[in-house]
């Protein structure tokens, strides 16, 4: 220890043993003190007799009480964190040297002190003991309060949930000195509540009387201290306060199990993951990991929203490595680096490459030979690939057959293919071509060692493509916030979650086609409305909400499964196994879409997709100069194939199906 550490701990051990003799001397005051005044409260002038033994009595107790302070550690008092259990051990110490005295008051037959002298000395030196050691307390956040108060940008607020979690936020902000939050009071729904105060501020309220507290009280933010707080309550609150100007935060669901020690460090801006409508879903780790530990796992798309989380979660349980494969270099790179980082010891190989090409996926197959693979990669954007399906097909549809055919080569285990909710009833070439994949890989999959399994979901939270980023983008430009019609409804899930289930789901050997069930679905000029809400702002007052229509391709709502997979079966929570159909000219019909692709022909690609998904109903897409626009009227139904002429596709189907 050096010269500088020995003076700094001999002064802190000075400054230690001078205030605890300070706070043994007051408690030696305060129970002399007490007793005294007991006397003069039960007498008034008190008796000859109880005068001369006063001398003996309160040197007595005194010994008594200071020892048990010195054995309870109330001498070790903090001024700053002192709470309710600290008032109990002050309480408790008390009682315990009331009944100290009058024991040893009873065995050494000396003094005749009256019970209501002990009962009122009790009182009296308990609360003048509570004061010392929490009026420093007490003041100390008055005053900070009161300065809060008067700063300049002082943010009049409230507190949601006026239970134990609200309690302990309320002390954390009062005790700090770093936050601007000048706590009005309590909101709660429990009417035994209101009316009543909590750490000296009032429980103002229902929820539902938001709106009306806001406005009288000037409340500009809303505190929702109560960690699972179901999604309806924060909807309905930024609904109810839509009309005004307000911000909200919240403690996270993450923080559940720390709700004895919350802290106003934990307070996050409410997040649309907050509005879902249904209880988060919770994975078994260990579950996981049995899936994974110790796998060989390649991940393509491993640059995507999906992808990369799919790698992250992977490379959490312990496989022997994972080759991620993407065309985004960049993206490719910096989650390499992410992972190799996070787990040293983890072989982490990034690959560029195109899934297109499939001699250069054989090749990483044979190099890598992983036991798993997931296969995320695909052009997800419906407005832009109907503009180009020839690219969809050749993604999505004749990329996804690349990968696996690469995977039955090299002898995977499992093959997790991610699809969307898009492809159920299409009514866009994105959606219609992921059909097309899972249609092929069902087909695929007969007689092969390797288990392919589909799972199909809805949007998620935060992805590169999902409508919150843009609808936030906009928010911060000061809006509009284009919506494309006021009763589209979409799926929503976060991207953990999703991934998790994707897992279990691919992973679990359940079946060929895993569907996530996702809860409600959200109604998107809703979310927009409670997004310009959450963002402080007054939805269509000062952040207009624009209708801008359907886009090609897309429908007012999604679904998850079709009529034929509708005998689905729930496996596990959130997980529902379905089987459905290949059509017998699959193989004819991927030759002649192959045809279309190669020869630029969109219409012909618009006229197989029809063939093998009966119930798509494209958009017209834009045609080049010259090119034919057979098949694209909606004269002929789609399965209606009898105007064909001869030399079209309804020849093409009468070929016995080609090997698969």
């Amino acid at each position: 220890m050096t010269d500088e550490s020995r003076v700094l701990a001999s002064r802190t051990a000075r400054v230690t043993a001078v205030r605890y003799g300070v706070i043994l001397t007051l408690d030696a005051v305060f129970t002399a003190m007490g007793l005294y005044l007991a006397m003069v409260l039960r007498f008034g002038a008190i008796p000859a007799d109880q005068l001369r033994a006063l001398p003996r009595v309160v040197p007595l107790l005194v010994v008594i009480r200071l020892t048990l302070t010195l054995f309870s550690r109330l001498h070790h008092w903090s001024f700053r964190m002192s709470g309710l259990n600290e008032a109990v051990r002050v309480v408790g110490t008390t009682v315990v040297g009331s009944a100290a005295f009058v024991a040893t008051s009873y065995f050494m037959r000396q003094f005749n002190v009256p019970r209501t002298v002990i009962a009122l000395e009790f009182f009296l030196t308990t609360t003048m003991m509570a004061l010392l050691r929490f009026s420093p307390r007490l003041l100390m956040g008055w005053y900070r309060d009161q300065q809060r108060s008067r700063l300049e940008g002082a943010q009049r607020t409230v507190i949601v949930g006026a239970g134990d979690a609200g309690d302990l936020l309320l002390r954390d902000l009062v005790r700090a000195s770093d936050n601007t939050y000048h706590v009005i009071g309590f909101l709660d729904d429990d009417p035994a509540k209101i009316g009543t105060s909590l750490g000296g501020k009032p429980v103002l309220g229902s929820i539902e009387e938001l709106p009306s507290i806001v406005r009288r009280e000037q409340i500009v933010m809303v505190l929702i201290s109560t960690p699972r707080l179901k999604a309806e309550r924060i909807r309905a609150m930024l609904k109810l306060c839509s009309g005004q100007k307000v911000n909200f935060k919240i403690i996270p669901a993450s923080f559940t199990y720390l709700e004895n020690r919350i802290t106003a460090a934990m307070l996050h801006d409410l997040s649309p993951e907050d509005l879902l409508p249904r209880d988060a879903v919770a994975f078994d780790t260990a579950e996981i990991r049995s899936l994974v530990v110790g796998r060989r796992i390649l991940v393509t798309g491993a640059g995507g929203s999906i992808g990369s989380e799919i790698a992250r979660q992977c490379a959490a349980h312990g496989p022997e490595r994972i080759v991620l494969v993407d065309m985004n270099e960049n993206e490719l790179y910096f989650l390499a680096r992410h992972l190799q980082e996070q787990y040293p010891t983890l072989p982490v190989h990034a690959e560029v490459a195109d899934i297109r090409e499939k001699d250069r996926l054989v090749r990483l197959g044979n190099a890598y030979r992983p036991q798993y693979v997931f296969h995320a990669a695909a052009h997800k954007h419906v407005p832009l690939l109907e503009d180009a399906p020839e690219e969809a097909v050749k993604n999505n549809v004749f990329g996804t057959l690349n990968v696996a055919e690469m995977a039955i080569g090299c002898g995977v285990e499992k093959f997790v293919f991610i699809s969307t909710d898009k492809a159920v009833h299409p009514s866009s070439v994105m959606g219609a071509s992921k059909r097309t994949a899972e249609l092929a890989l069902r087909a695929r999959s007969a007689n092969t060692s390797t288990t392919f399994t589909t799972v199909r979901f809805g949007n998620v939270l935060g992805s590169a493509g999902s409508v919150v980023p843009l609808f936030k983008r906009q928010i911060e430009r000061g809006g509009p916030v284009t919506v494309t019609h006021p009763d589209c409804t979409r799926y929503f899930m976060t991207i953990p979650e999703a991934v998790g289930l994707v897992l279990l789901a691919g992973l679990g050997g359940y079946g060929e086609l895993c569907i996530l069930e996702m809860g409600q679905a959200i109604r998107i000029a809703d979310l927009a409305a409670n997004l310009i809400t959450m963002a402080g702002y007054v939805p269509e007052v000062e952040i207009p909400i624009v209708y801008t229509g359907l886009r090609p391709g897309e429908k007012i709502a999604e679904e998850l499964l079709t009529e034929e997979e509708e005998e689905s079966h729930q496996v596990r929570n959130r997980i529902r196994v379905a089987r459905s159909t290949v059509p017998a000219n699959l193989a004819q019909t991927l030759e002649e879409m192959r045809d279309a692709v190669v020869g630029g022909n969109r219409a012909r690609i618009i006229r197989a997709f029809q063939t093998l998904i009966p119930t798509y109903e494209p958009a017209t897409p834009p045609l080049r100069p010259g090119e034919a626009t057979a098949g694209l009227t909606s004269a002929a139904p789609a399965r209606d194939l009898t105007a064909v002429p001869s030399g079209s596709l309804l020849t093409l189907s009468k070929r016995p199906p080609a090997s698969s």
